[in-house]
């Protein structure tokens, strides 16, 4: 666990190595897996915008991993020698909002069998992919919340790709066997 939901936002994380996923809770209660991080992710830095932030989620290792870790008066302190700091902190929330407005946008006009492709997809480049042989060590059911979908649906979706050769599935993990052919799936 590198940190839960609402504890005090008082840093920002670099991950250099491993892999994290961000969950949320819904109004309902439900655990969600909003994203999952590699290296070169930053993630905390909404705790910068505010002096009593706390955090909208939980980050949680995947696998071992390495971050760079800055707290709030280290970087407030960075960002007064090195005007360059808050150009590197409003260009990270742009890209923030921008893929947040994306993930809207997908979620509200784009059917869930290209909306679980795309999921994949993006989970296999994380992982260095996609390429024939890429896999992906995440079950159905984290696939589904990322993705806005049902396992069962989800399921449905590999299943149907599995039958047409695209990946092979796995307890736990998602093999990929022909990137093209998911990628044209999901469009």
């Amino acid at each position: 666990m590198i940190f839960h939901e609402g504890d005090e936002a008082n840093a920002m994380h670099v991950l250099l190595a491993g892999h994290a996923t961000v969950r949320t809770t819904t109004p309902h209660g439900d655990s969600v897996i909003v994203t999952m991080l590699g290296p070169g992710s930053v993630f905390g830095e909404l705790a910068l915008l505010s002096d009593e932030a706390l955090r909208t989620a939980t980050v949680t290792a995947v696998e071992a991993v390495d971050t760079l870790t800055f707290l709030r008066r280290d970087l407030d302190e960075l960002r007064q020698t090195d005007p360059e700091m808050d150009r590197f902190l409003l260009d990270t929330l742009v890209n923030y909002v921008r893929r947040q407005d994306a993930r809207l946008i997908e979620a509200l006009y784009v059917p869930v069998e290209k909306r679980v492709l795309r999921r994949l997809l993006a989970l296999a480049r994380l992982y260095g992919g996609p390429a024939v042989g890429t896999v992906v060590p995440l079950t159905q059911e984290m696939l589904a919340g990322m993705a806005g979908s049902t396992r069962p649906t989800t399921n449905q979706v590999l299943r149907a790709a599995e039958q047409a050769g695209l990946l092979r599935l796995a307890r736990g993990s998602i093999r990929i066997c022909d990137p093209a052919g998911l990628v044209r799936r999901s469009r």
